[in-house]
């Protein structure tokens, strides 16, 4: 009752014009929001856009909250739409895929599913998420609806799918309140829902998603992903591998599929003569991630060369997904670093 007069005062002093109350207001619901939205848009950095943008909204239209739903419910609606829109006016900023590895890429498999605009989602932001609990009706667990697997799923569908899927399968929102916050009828978001789901259990099944979370299985293959790389061992790094690995790297819409492939892809670009790295253990996307770091043959550091997010069954490797460096820095990780002895 305390924490609803609070509530109800900030509201009223926000509505009278003070920031200060609106970013009170708000600030718990910020971060939660913004991960709504890099589900919806599968980059981070878009999702910083939507959020200012639905902050900005939130501040402009406070009068006409009539809490007739939670402020929470309100904000989450004004995200999604705000995420809606950004995609039907193609406002996101420009892809432009960058040069390949200056080594020659063997060929792929065939076109992978990450799009071009795929960002990871750094794991220390997430440290906010742990006593939001979705609703009754949430179909997946947080931890899985955050993995770069179930992300890139949502990136298939087309956006009001996506849109109705977030909210009812991930937020638990029920479907009366879905098709309220979607302005369309519970049907719409019926059949919306069926379909979605078709297509995004079929790329979970297909890309063998777990969730092991800091598991001793996920640790050991940290440890011996780390030590093949910074060895330059190839066989040790292939020995971690399923049979049907799928590699990829956005923005670059290829995928090499199986250890054969993976085997080639490695030696043609990660460990060519001369290469060596250091590696700086992360996590992203409530998996492990890597800095990886190349050896500077004209100065004594290791320059940034790529972030590595990899997906795990058992103590094996299902997947790894290659991000350029502009990442990097979201991870608190350095462009370079010193020599060591």
């Amino acid at each position: 009752m305390e924490m609803e007069r609070d509530t109800t005062d900030l509201i009223e002093r926000a509505r009278a014009g003070d920031h200060n109350a609106f970013r009170e207001l708000v600030q718990g619901h910020s971060h939660e929001l913004q991960v709504h939205c890099y589900r919806i848009l599968g980059s981070l950095q878009d999702a910083e856009d939507a959020l200012q943008e639905t902050l900005v909204s939130a501040w402009r239209n406070l009068g006409e909250f009539g809490e007739r739903s939670s402020l929470r419910t309100w904000l989450y609606k004004i995200a999604t739409n705000r995420c809606l829109s950004m995609l039907r006016a193609d406002s996101r900023r420009p892809r432009i895929v960058p040069p390949l590895p200056e080594a020659t890429l063997p060929d792929p498999s065939g076109a992978g599913d990450a799009p071009p605009w795929l960002e990871p989602y750094p794991d220390v932001l997430l440290d906010h998420l742990v006593d939001q609990r979705p609703g009754p009706e949430a179909r997946y667990e947080t931890t899985e609806a955050i993995s770069l697997a179930f992300i890139t799923a949502l990136q298939l569908l087309p956006p009001r799918q996506r849109a109705a899927l977030v909210l009812r399968d991930v937020l638990g929102y029920r479907a009366a309140e879905a098709a309220q916050m979607l302005d369309t009828t519970q049907e719409s978001i019926s059949s919306a829902l069926k379909r979605a789901r078709a297509t995004v259990d079929h790329h979970l099944a297909d890309s063998h998603s777990t969730v092991t979370t800091n598991s001793t299985a996920e640790h050991r293959i940290v440890a011996r992903f780390t030590d093949a790389l910074e060895r330059a061992d190839l066989d040790a790094l292939v020995a971690l591998l399923v049979t049907d690995v799928r590699l990829s790297m956005p923005p670059a819409m290829l995928e090499y599929r199986g250890i054969e492939s993976a085997q080639r892809l490695f030696a043609a670009v990660t460990f060519r003569p001369g290469h060596t790295y250091r590696v700086v253990p992360t996590r992203a996307n409530g998996q492990p991630a890597f800095g990886l770091y190349l050896a500077d043959a004209h100065a004594s550091v290791h320059r940034a060369y790529c972030l590595l997010v990899v997906t795990t069954a058992g103590d094996r490797i299902t997947a790894i997904t290659s991000f350029n460096t502009d990442v990097m820095t979201r991870f608190g990780l350095p462009r370079t670093l010193p020599e060591t002895d």
